[in-house]
């Protein structure tokens, strides 16, 4: 019998706290923005920390790796659902888009490279990663405060950042993949 791997615990709980971070959301009270974005943040914070536990426990897995960028995927996803269906507005419904549009081209072109061998061609760079702190920055600010506020604007600023990241490491991704992808045209 196997024991689940800490990392991939936490990877699992991330998974876990998205119908608990929906359904909090949606409670009728005013403490629910709040709260959901307190249960968002957390389930933020085991992304840094399963990846980190991984390395310096020595327990990364084929699992882990796998699981880790979905779970991401669908915890923003989701958040980036909610946000555009409580905006109802083009200002925050584009960026949402771009967002998600990107993850489905870059995780079918990681696919894609992975079947040729050229994987490590198309892997995370420092721009994701301050595209991911920009995202998730937005996220948290955007569920947690009243819809247009002041310190809204930073949240949707923050999530107009993190879509022009999205797009210039869309960019990134597709150059270094192009000698593959041209060779049919």
């Amino acid at each position: 019998m196997h024991t689940i791997k800490l990392p991939n615990l936490l990877t699992l709980l991330r998974i876990v706290l998205i119908p608990v971070f929906i359904l909090v959301y949606y409670l009728p009270y005013a403490w629910s923005p709040w709260a959901a974005s307190a249960i968002f943040g957390f389930a933020a914070i085991t992304d840094w920390f399963d990846g980190y536990l991984a390395r310096k426990l020595d327990q990364a897995s084929p699992f882990g790796a796998f699981l880790d960028p979905v779970a991401d995927k669908l915890m923003v996803a989701a958040a980036l659902v909610v946000l555009v269906e409580v905006f109802a507005s083009p200002l925050v419904t584009i960026p949402a888009i771009v967002i998600i549009g990107r993850e489905i081209v870059i995780s079918a072109l990681r696919e894609w490279m992975a079947e040729l061998g050229e994987r490590a061609s198309v892997a995370v760079s420092s721009i994701g990663k301050i595209k991911t702190t920009l995202q998730m920055t937005s996220i948290l600010i955007l569920i947690a405060v009243p819809l247009y506020s002041t310190l809204s604007w930073v949240g949707i600023a923050a999530l107009y950042g993190a879509a022009v990241l999205t797009l210039w490491s869309m960019v990134l991704y597709l150059r270094a993949a192009w000698p593959h992808l041209s060779d049919d045209i």
